[in-house]
Order: structure tokens, then sequence, then C-alpha cells
């Protein structure tokens, strides 16, 4: 702990010249370099467990990865598919693969390795939504399963200390209470061999937890507080500032401050304990912090080994202190990974117990990944690698080109590359290692063929092809694996895209023809012709039958439209239309959904290409005409179109100056406060548009949404905090109409009890907490053993119109193809025009 105190103490001394605010990186500081050569300090690994992308505590990950350089990793437990998305459209699987990306990014900014749970878009450990309990967590998950990959990855990671990043409250989201209960049985479970037995039979082995901390209540309530603010001049920022430059990297849910430097602390319970602290109540107290004091565990007739120990932490040590010269950095590296070897031998053959046998072979593994990366970083070898499509479809020949060039001071020998793919891929290449001095090049060319039968991208999969960087130098051999530029994707020879994608069939007014929109993109190296067909339901025709697409070039997307028609006499109930295309006698039927950002990349999601179709009675006022102002988080505006509603999306100009009154209705999307600076500025002409007789409808937002208490709406009303208090997540709670003879829910559709049934995911969110008098309450419904809300949906006179606010989730249930949801809010949005 020694080295401990003296390196924070020159961090103090730094951070006492330093402004209170801002910060820059040394020019003297090689970032990339500290973070390689720091990990070799300690043997110390620490595990955060959580339930969603960006649950992780990121300053104090930080604190822990950068600052000491403690293997560090995050543990999550579902891709955050439930969540909400503040930069685009993309909901269920599309958001969490977004999500798992910006986890993944976030994490090398702290310098944190990033594990989920779940493992494909249709893994039952699925964000279902927010949950109040483990209960309805796990019977959503499955807890055997769950339990089984946590123990699993507890076994194979083997961290020295656990922390989840949340307690086990009720103020608290089921999801994040399910993994703080786990983390804390697998304290025990993970260690015995009678838990999950098979996985020792795989070549595994039980694994003892050290420690196990909880984030204390308080100060007053912790066991162990440590001080995290302090400045790193490496990075150029302290530890919490590099936090929340990982949160940033979480865009789809609006996270990341600008904060400045200053002391901060984590406090921390200790839960459970596998080891003798002495009465100490440091972080690290009990558990070995490097090699030398590992060494003193071992046994007096191992003094040659305990020696040899000694010495390989004084060479890492000597590593480190080579800092900044990546020269010194190489030399030093190259020794200590032939030393590195030649422990695990002796370990192997030591007179050691079962146990310490175990963890010295694994911390020693981990040591040795951590010298290749330094050894990598410290030689200054840059690769570039590249195919020469990112896309590939089966069938396909391509080029992959390496470019090795060595920028460092030292000669590389035996310099190579080796494609990494799946078994069945054909690979070629005339190249081969070389020797390569300072400053010079080494260019290899591989012809990749992509087999008939390779399997599609999945965007939680490893890359369909990578690159096994190797070279030697002092009789150590180096090797990295590293990627190719951009997402190498096997996709579909053509991707069908419908719209719409979901569609209603109004029973009261059968539509004779629907016409349906299919989008061909051709993914085919080169030229391409396909031809494109539907699959109706019994009882329907569509036209044409079949629609031939000729391409000219990869990438090139066409559009061929068909009509249906329905039956006259169509019952209620689901259906489903479906597109296929055929090329070259292979028939396709997926939709690529293309995911970019700039902060992730692209990526892609592969599903069924089909319409979901729901037919149910939809009654509308003759002539009703709607506004909507459109957030861009939902697709409201959209679906109510597609049902047969005259629905206009409200540009800023029609806000600022447009004749407002020509709508007998206007409607505000979800969250439309945050997106909408134009809403904000011209919140005065829409309730002036109230008050001249018009009717509006607010979707829910966040009370940080821009939503003012005493202002936004006519008269007062305030958004639930904590969120957590002021939901209601069972999507079957049961529903009271408190007015049942309203227009509400009479006119122009006559809402009955199953109008309430198969919503989706939850029944409303940011619950009103208090409001004006003068707004009516209309339904009442709570989560089981939980008082019910009345403030579902509130509507007040005003002037001569209506001010309408629902928090209840609407989005989701028409998004989601549910009648019901439809049909109540069609009648809220047409309130006063009967």
């Amino acid at each position: 702990m020694k080295r401990i105190f003296i390196y924070f103490l020159s961090l103090a001394l730094i951070l006492s010249l330093l402004p209170v605010s801002g910060s820059a990186q040394s020019d003297e500081h090689d970032a990339n370099l500290w973070s390689a050569v720091k990990p070799l300090e300690t043997t110390v690994s620490f595990l955060n467990t959580g339930a969603h992308p960006d649950d992780e505590r990121s300053d104090f990950l930080a604190y822990l990865s950068r600052g000491l350089g403690v293997k560090t990793s995050s543990l999550i437990a579902n891709r955050g598919e439930g969540g909400q998305n503040e930069i685009g459209l993309e909901l269920g699987n599309g958001l969490g693969i977004i999500r798992s990306r910006e986890m993944i990014e976030a994490a090398k900014i702290t310098g944190v390795k990033a594990y989920h749970l779940s493992e494909t878009t249709s893994d039952s450990i699925y964000d279902f939504g927010f949950s109040k309990t483990k209960d309805e967590t796990l019977n959503h998950w499955g807890k055997d399963l769950t339990y089984e990959r946590l123990i699993r990855f507890i076994r194979t990671y083997q961290p020295d200390i656990v922390m989840p990043s949340f307690r086990d409250s009720d103020t608290q989201h089921g999801h994040h209470r399910t993994m703080t209960i786990l983390s804390e049985e697998a304290f025990k479970d993970a260690a015995d061999p009678n838990v999950f037995p098979e996985q020792l039979k795989e070549g595994l082995s039980v694994w003892q937890i050290k420690k196990h901390y909880l984030p204390a209540e308080s100060k007053d309530t912790a066991d162990t507080s440590i001080e995290i603010g302090m400045y790193d001049p490496v990075y150029g920022k302290s530890y919490p500032q590099i936090g929340e430059q990982s949160r940033y990297m979480h865009k789809s849910q609006g996270m990341g401050n600008d904060i400045p430097i200053a002391p901060r602390q984590t406090h921390l319970e200790l839960v459970n304990s596998a080891v003798e602290t002495n009465g100490s109540n440091e972080l690290f107290a009990g558990i070995p912090y490097d090699f030398e004091e590992w060494a003193q565990a071992f046994p007096t007739k191992e003094k040659d080994l305990q020696v040899q120990f000694t010495k390989f932490q004084k060479n890492l040590d000597s590593i480190i202190s080579s800092y900044p010269s990546h020269s010194k950095v190489f030399s030093e590296t190259q020794k200590a990974l032939k030393v590195a070897d030649h422990l695990v031998k002796k370990t192997e053959k030591a007179a050691l117990n079962t146990q310490l046998k175990s963890d010295l072979l694994h911390k020693l593994e981990v040591k040795k990944e951590q010298l290749l990366n330094a050894s990598f970083v410290s030689s200054e070898l840059n690769i570039k690698a590249a195919a020469e499509s990112t896309i590939l479809t089966k069938g396909q020949k391509t080029t992959v080109t390496v470019t090795l060039k060595n920028n460092g001071d030292q000669e590389l020998k035996k310099a190579d590359a080796e494609l990494l793919t799946p078994e069945g891929w054909e690979v070629s290449s005339n190249g081969k290692a070389a020797d390569l001095a300072p400053g010079e090049t080494l260019e290899i060319k591989y012809d990749v063929g992509v087999p008939s039968d390779a399997e599609y991208y999945h965007a939680y999969a490893e890359p369909a092809i990578q690159v096994n960087v190797s070279y030697e130098s002092a009789g150590a051999k180096t090797v990295k694996v590293s990627e190719l530029e951009g997402t190498i994707a096997v996709l579909p020879d053509v991707g069908l895209t419908l719209s719409p994608e979901d569609l209603v069939i109004n029973t009261s007014k059968v539509q004779e023809e629907v016409p349906v929109t299919v989008k061909v993109k051709n993914y085919r190296n080169g030229a391409a012709q396909s031809s494109v067909s539907l699959n109706v339901p019994e009882g329907w025709s569509v036209s044409p039958e079949t629609a031939t697409v000729n391409f000219d070039s990869s990438l090139e997307e066409k559009e061929v439209t068909f009509t249906l028609n329905p039956p006259a006499d169509i019952q209620d109930g689901d259906f489903k239309v479906s597109a296929q295309a055929v090329v070259d006698g292979k028939t396709f039927d997926s939709t690529i959904q293309e995911i970019q950002y700039d902060h992730i990349g692209t990526f892609y999601y592969l599903y069924p290409a089909q319409v979901n179709g729901v037919a149910f009675e939809l009654l509308a006022p003759d002539g009703l005409k709607v506004g909507y102002i459109e957030s861009g988080f939902d697709m409201v505006a959209d679906y109510l179109s597609n049902a047969g509603l005259d629905v206009t999306k409200l540009t800023e100009s029609d806000l600022a100056s447009g004749d407002l009154s020509q709508y007998d209705t206007i409607v505000v999307g979800i969250r439309a406060y945050l997106s909408r600076e134009d809403l904000a500025a011209n919140n005065d002409r829409l309730k002036q548009y109230v008050e001249n007789g018009g009717h509006v409808v607010v979707q829910y937002h966040k009370p940080n949404d821009g939503w003012v208490t005493n202002d936004t709406a006519p008269y007062p009303l305030t958004i639930g905090s904590p969120s957590i208090r002021w939901r209601v997540t069972d999507e079957t709670a049961a529903v009271t109409v408190l007015q049942p003879e309203s227009p509400l829910f009479n006119y122009p559709n006559k809402i009955a009890d199953n109008d309430w049934d198969n919503w989706v995911q939850e029944r409303g969110l940011y619950y009103p907490m208090d409001w004006d008098e003068r707004f009516e309450t209309f339904v009442s419904m709570g989560d089981p053993n939980e008082e019910p809300f009345d403030g579902g949906i509130l509507m007040a006179n005003y002037g001569e119109g209506t001010y309408l606010y629902t928090n209840l989730v609407f989005y989701r249930q028409i998004q989601g193809q549910v009648p019901g949801g439809y049909r109540i809010f069609t009648n809220l949005i047409s309130y006063g025009h009967n």
C-alpha cells in the first residue's frame, strides 16, 4: 500500500497547484503508454455489476483503472432494449445495439472492460421495461439461466472484489435490485463446487471472491471512504471528469455532465469478506496487491519461487519507472515476458496447494496479457487493416490489406499478420513474415472467400474477420488481435424494408386498397436482379404478384409498391404480411436495419421482413384535423396517419407564425419540450390556441425535459420525482375509470374493460405528483400492493378550450399495435369535436 500512498501524495501536490476548474493534458505525458504500463503495478481485479448499459459507477471505476491500474470490468445484465432513445427512433433491439456499443465506447475511456450476460437479440435476459421487484425481473429473465451465466463469468474472470452499482432498496429499479441480490449470492456460490458443477467439468474452477462491497447509504454508514476527486496529470483530468467523459458516450440516454475538479469521495459498505484484514478498512486490505505480496503466502520449502516472484514484481515496477520512454519500456517488457513464461512453468510444478496454484496461474496469465499490451504500445507498431468492402455476401470474394509500420526505435523481428476468420472461410496470401527496422513498412494482401453457408452478421458476435499481428524481440514473442476498419458484416444479398411495418385495418371502414412499399437494397458486390413478392393472409389479394428489380451497383436501393386488398369481412385480430426476394434462385426475407452514429460507428440488426398487422374497430369523428408536434422520440403521428386519421406534423414555422386554429386538436409528442426548443419558445401561442377554443393533448415528460411546473401548462402541474415512485410498471394493472360518463371513454369509441388489455411494457411513467385543482382526473391505477395514482389523464378547461395531459404510455401501445391504445388515444384527441 506504500506505493499507493506515494503516488497519490504526488497527485495531491499537483492538485494543490491547479486551478479549481479546467484541465489540460500535459504534452510530456503519453496517456496510451501510461495506461498500458500502470496495470503492471498490481494483481488486484475488480468487478462492478449492474443491469443496464450506463449502470456503471464511472467515476470510481476511472479511479481504480486509470488511477491505480486495477484490472476493472463492468458486467451488465441486459442491453437496455426497454429504455428510451434521445438520439433517434430505434427502440427494442435496435436501441439495445446502440446502448451496448455506447457501453463499450464508454469503457474505453475509463480503461474498463465491458461484458454482458445477454448474448443475443432474442435472449431472455432482456430489458422488458421498468420493474420494481426481483421476482418480476427473474420471471422474465429466468433465474437459473441468469444465475448460471453470472457464476460462469465470475469463475472465468475471477474478480478479487465485486461491487454492484446499487443497493437492494425499494427505491431502486427491479433490474438493479436483481443484480445486487444475485451478486451477493454469488459470493458464496461461485466457490461452491456443488453449484453448477457442470461448469467444473468444462474446465472452470471454483472461485472465492475476496470482498463484496455495496455503495454505502451515507458516509456515516460506510466501512471505507475513498477520495477519488484528485487530478491525474497524465490524463489531464480528475477521475470524476474522466468518468463524465465516458458517460457522454451514453448519448442515447442523454448522459454526461461538465464538472470542475473538486474533492469527491466514494463510500463503501463491506457486506462479505473471505480474507483477514487485521482490522484495516482499506479497500484492498487482506488481498495480495502485487506478486511480492503473493510470494509471502508461499510455503517455506518454495523459497526459490518466492524469490522469483518478488523479483518479477521488481521487473514490472521497472517497466513502470521506464515511462515515458517507449524504447526503455519495450526493452524491459520483452524481458518480463520471458520471465512470466518461466514462472508459469515453475508454478505448475511447485508444491503449492491447489487453490493457491490456480490463483497464481490465473494472475500470471492476466499479467502476460498486460505485458503483451505494454509491448505492443511501446513498440509503436502501427496496424492498418482494411477490407475492400466492409459488407460481404455469401460466396463473395474480397481482398484484405494489412499494413504494419514500425514507428518505434527498435527492430521488430518476424513481424507478421494472420487473418482470423470463422471455420470454412478461404484465406490465401503470398505475404510472409519480415524483420521491420525502424521506419520500415510491411504490407500483406489476403484473398478471402466467404463460404455459401457463412453465418449472417450479429451485432453481439465477434467480427467475422480479425487480424492477429505478431513480432519477436529479445527472444519474446508479442501477439495482438486487431479489428479491421469499419464493421465487417456478412449480409443477405438484398434487404427488404416494408412501409408501413405496422398496419391497422379499421373494421368499421375497411379500406379496399392498402398500399405497401418495399424498399429493396442490393448488398451484392455489383449488379443484381431480384424478384420481389408479398405473402398475404388467406382471403387477401395483392398486386402485382411479383415485381422485378434490377440493380447496377452495390448498395443501390429501389422501391416497389404493392397494393393489398383485404377482405371486406375481415375479422378482428392479428395478421402478418411477409416479403421475400429471389436472387439467382436463392430466397431472402430479412429487413436489415442500419444503425449508424458517429460516436459508435455502423452496425446492423437483421429481422424478418414483414408487416405486423392488426384488425379492429377504430372510430374517428368526420373531419377531425390534428396537428402533431413531433419530438423525434415517438412515431405516433405516422401510426395515426396510417390508421386513417388526418394528422399534420407541425414545423417550427407552424408553431411560430402558422394558423393553429385550423386544427381541432394539437398533440405534443413525448418529451417534446426537451427536443423542440421552438415548442418552449412558442408555448404561449399553444396556450393561446387553447384559450381560443382549441384542444391540446400533451404526452408524458420527465421533470428535467424543460417542463416548467408553473408555466408550461395553463395551470401548475408538477411531474413526479423520483421516477420510481411515480410509475405503474405492471402493464396488466387494474384500471378504474373515475368518470365513466365522460366523452373521453364514450366518443367516438365506447371504451370497455378489454381496451385496457394486452398493453405492453407498462401503464404509465412520470406520473404528475401535484396539480392545480382545476384539473379533473379520469383514471386510477397502481402497481400491486401500492396506492393507485389518479393522475394518468388530467384535463382542465382554459378559456374556451381544453388542455389534457397524460403520462400513460400511449406511444408504446400505438407503436406496439395494441387496439385499446389506439381507441383510447383517439378518444382523447377527439374531445370537443362531437
